[in-house]
């Protein structure tokens, strides 16, 4: 049981055992989505009447002795760059304003069939680039615990959503932290899966080398379950690893004993709020009491992580967004010719930190500049991975931080890019490396608000990892 309900677990428990109608559940959700989205905006979409189809569909399965799925009659937000079929798909910005795919992603197709009921699309920094979910051409999402604080990006519609019992689930993408970091400061648990593990077909791209889809949950278990479901081979998606996702639900009461575990020196120093750090410092000794071999770890690559990834992803980022030119989908800005309806659709359908991202990557990406500052980036992500190996040979899962600081003031940091950035400096070395991570809630800071520790661990680590976030989540009990 959550503070917000029942988990997703209890709930499509109760559903397959005719205890509970998946219509109750349903309405229950939009309760409540109508009592406080005015508030903290987490949708840009809401999907009443075909969450009630659903719903009634699961009831109905239930009635005829069938079962619908392990995730029967469970409520599901999805992030608003996942493909859904007939439904506005716009990743808040208003080149895609209305925009209505006429298919669904892989996850989304995958979640359906598993008995979830999705009730709309969430709202995320425009084309999932920001931190703060402050990017959005439709406006901020609040954070759910302290409404003049940010939920952290870019899918802060996803874990605000959670967080505020909207939903038991949601789905966001991770490019750079965009699942951990908000997971962390809405305090609730986010997962970025191994790249390939999860189908990214559907998934509008940012950077296709680091985009992965994960889950939100209020627990670890919760979280594991969606795992299995939306994760393994999907023959859409060329980057799809040829395998089953791993089994976690059987692992989660492991427990850690004998496991070996590194605390990340570099993430624990300068520019990590000393409240932070001490949680993390709690969180390993929690470990330690649970009998896994806890000690510092050198990771030295990943303070290179920031500027690297500023670099690898603004490049994908303007090789992707190249489609958006007002020909083939989206927004229109009619001009005499052929360029300038191209540039005035853009200049009209962009806001400035996607302009920002896509002039940084094309200029890195340019004839006079590609070794210098591209080719570069991608040498320091190939150390990035190395060093990463080098830890994980002595040990098998690391610890840091999630987020430098606890959730800041709305309008704090839009107008310093840098600064903003910064905010994911713990969670972007792992995407660098195509590595799994999840952050964990794990008590307050001095101002009372989430923090979130991430669990970090080798490519494939997902049952390590998360046998060691159910012990985290254990002891807070």
């Amino acid at each position: 049981m959550s503070a917000t309900g029942p988990d997703a677990r209890a709930i499509a428990a109760a559903v397959r055992a005719g205890e509970r109608t998946a219509a109750e559940v349903l309405e229950e959700h939009l309760g409540r989505i109508a009592a406080r989205e005015a508030e903290l905006h987490a949708f840009n979409h809401l999907t009443e009447d075909a969450a009630r189809a659903a719903a009634a569909a699961v009831d109905a399965a239930v009635a005829a002795g069938q079962d619908p799925g392990p995730l029967a009659g469970v409520p599901v937000a999805l992030k608003d760059n996942l493909c859904t079929r007939g439904v506005p798909t716009t990743c808040s910005s208003r080149i895609l304003e209305g925009w209505c795919p006429p298919y669904d992603a892989t996850v989304v197709t995958r979640l359906a069939a598993a008995g979830a009921v999705a009730v709309g699309k969430t709202n995320l920094d425009e084309f999932a680039m920001g931190s703060s979910t402050e990017n959005s051409a439709f406006g901020p999402t609040r954070n759910p615990h302290d409404t003049t604080r940010v939920p952290g990006g870019s899918s802060g519609g996803s874990a605000a959503a959670v967080a505020a019992g909207f939903a038991p689930l949601s789905l966001g993408s991770d490019t750079g932290g965009s699942i951990r970091q908000p997971a962390a400061l809405c305090g609730v648990v986010g997962v970025k899966p191994t790249y390939g593990l999860v189908s990214r077909y559907g998934l509008v791209a940012f950077g296709s080398s680091l985009d992965q889809i994960g889950p939100f949950a209020t627990t670890v278990a919760d979280a594991a379950l969606v795992c299995e479901v939306i994760g393994g081979h999907d023959p859409a998606d060329s980057t799809s690893l040829p395998e089953a996702f791993p089994e976690l639900t059987p692992h989660l009461a492991d427990g850690v004993d004998g496991l070996r575990v590194g605390v990340i020196a570099e993430m624990m120093g300068e520019g990590i709020s000393p409240d932070v750090a001490a949680r993390v410092r709690s969180a390993a000794e929690a470990l330690a009491s649970a009998g896994a071999v806890v000690e510092e770890v050198s990771v030295p690559a990943v303070t290179h992580g920031l500027s690297a990834y500023y670099l690898v992803a603004p490049a994908e980022a303007s090789s992707n967004l190249a489609r958006y030119d007002g020909v083939r989908y989206g927004n229109r800005v009619d001009a005499p010719t052929a360029g300038e309806m191209m540039e005035a659709t853009r200049t009209a359908g962009f806001g400035d930190e996607v302009k920002r991202r896509i002039m940084l990557g094309t200029y890195a990406l340019s004839a006079g500049y590609y070794d210098a500052f591209y080719g570069k980036a991608l040498k320091v992500r190939t150390l990035i991975r190395e060093d990463f190996d080098r830890a994980y040979a002595s040990h098998d899962v690391l610890l840091s931080p999630t987020s430098p600081t606890t959730a800041f003031p709305l309008g704090a940091k839009v107008d310093d890019p840098l600064t903003m950035y910064l905010n994911d400096v713990c969670t972007i070395p792992t995407n660098l490396a195509g590595h799994p991570a999840m952050s964990v809630p794990y008590g307050t800071g001095d101002d009372g608000l989430p923090v979130g520790v991430q669990v970090l661990a080798p490519a494939r680590g997902e049952v390590a990892m998360f046998r060691t976030a159910a012990v985290l989540e254990g002891s807070l009990r």
